[in-house]
């Protein structure tokens, strides 16, 4: 596997940095897509996270492949991407993920629902206050533990942060097809169970849904 960082260049025209970083996140999917379309079949084989520095974009990418662009436009910094780790090990983790579950409904057909956003329209349909801040990290940090053991980790509540609670609405170039989605930012602490699930099916697979609009790469550093 292999750790991309992805910049602009030095030097770009105005025009240039504006047509690059004009964009929504199905656009910005476009972007990093090109960095590994080397063939009009191939499916997707990375994970992407989106920043922005001054307005312009930085892709953090985890890829089965080394992305590819064109060296006047983006500046890759590749390495491969070897993570040794160990049971019981303390690791600084953030990463943004879109917390939605999978219920079925009355018919028996399975529908995805915002967890956050389920939360808050059960409280106010209750005719109860509310503060949004703590059911982003309320039912956040559940969402997260929910799949901490199958993803090979563990995380204790007090030393994980959960906020910037968004909702997106991205639209195609063509047609006018939307596709909505809602994302959080989880930033704390974890410990390490399984290594080798956590490497394999966090790491390199990312954690949630929507991998396609940048969610799920966690980023991670020794503490």
């Amino acid at each position: 596997m292999y750790f991309s960082m992805i910049t602009l260049q030095k030097g770009l025209s105005p025009r240039d940095i504006t047509a690059l970083t004009h964009h929504n996140g199905y656009q910005a999917h476009q972007l990093v897509w090109q960095l590994f379309a080397d063939d009009v079949e191939r499916q997707r084989d990375f994970i992407y996270r989106y920043e922005a520095s001054n307005g312009c974009p930085i892709f953090h990418t985890v890829s089965e492949r080394q992305p590819v662009g064109d060296s006047k436009i983006w500046n890759i910094h590749t390495k491969e991407y070897k993570p040794k780790l160990q049971s019981g090990q303390l690791l600084g983790f953030t990463v943004c993920a879109n917390p939605i579950r999978a219920k079925r409904e009355d018919n028996g057909q399975q529908k995805r629902h915002d967890v956050i956003m389920e939360e808050k329209l059960k409280l106010k349909k209750e005719g109860k206050d509310f503060d949004m801040p703590d059911i982003v990290q309320t039912k956040g940090l559940q969402w997260l533990e929910e799949r901490a053991d199958t993803h090979g980790f563990s995380i204790k509540p007090s030393n994980v942060r959960v906020d910037g609670y968004r909702q997106h609405k991205f639209f195609k170039k063509k047609g006018n097809n939307s596709i909505s989605l809602s994302t959080v930012d989880f930033n704390g602490i974890l410990t390490v169970t399984a290594p080798d699930v956590f490497i394999e099916k966090c790491l390199f697979k990312g954690i949630g849904p929507a991998k396609g609009f940048g969610c799920g790469l966690m980023m991670v550093r020794r503490v």
